[in-house]
């Protein structure tokens, strides 16, 4: 394949996920500002979400998450701050947003016979993209997060010229 322009691809692994740790990871999802990865991996016939600090690799624990597994659809905030995702409970799929900063876990229950196959949070938190399947048709459906969780926004320079935050 030829090089695009004059500069090339970097390829860096995503860190160790630990002795013996999984090595077969879907589903990635990169914060903003490229400091966390998550990805789901299996563990004890499970599909986990497994958060990662780049570039070290270091496992972020996530306790909060453990009693609802399988975990699917993983989305990062700008600076990591929310981790979002579909979990199982019962035989639904039920969107979660942990605040990592709180260790609060936020449900978002949505009523009626509709499934959730996959979510995207936006960067500064304040949105959730959903989507989501009743009666074999696929929709998207926004929600606003303003009254539940703080922006997580990027750091910017302070007045003055000075260092970023």
């Amino acid at each position: 394949m030829p090089a695009c322009g004059s500069w090339s691809w970097g390829r860096r692994s995503a860190g160790p996920s630990g002795l013996g740790g999984p090595t077969n990871r879907e589903d990635p999802a990169l914060s903003g500002n490229g400091r966390y990865l998550a990805s789901l991996v299996e563990r004890g016939g499970r599909r986990t979400v497994l958060l990662q600090e780049q570039p070290s690799g270091r496992e972020l624990p996530l306790p909060e998450l453990r009693r609802f597994q399988p975990h699917r659809s993983p989305s990062l905030s700008w600076n990591g701050r929310y981790l979002a995702l579909l979990v199982q409970q019962g035989g639904r799929h039920l969107a979660v947003i942990q605040d990592r900063a709180t260790g609060r876990l936020h449900r978002l229950p949505l009523g009626g016979d509709r499934e959730l196959e996959r979510l995207s949070l936006a960067p500064d938190g304040r949105r959730l993209a959903l989507e989501l399947v009743s009666q074999g048709r696929s929709r998207l459906e926004l929600l606003d997060l303003t009254p539940l969780l703080e922006p997580d926004l990027p750091a910017t320079p302070l007045s003055g010229g000075g260092p970023l935050r």
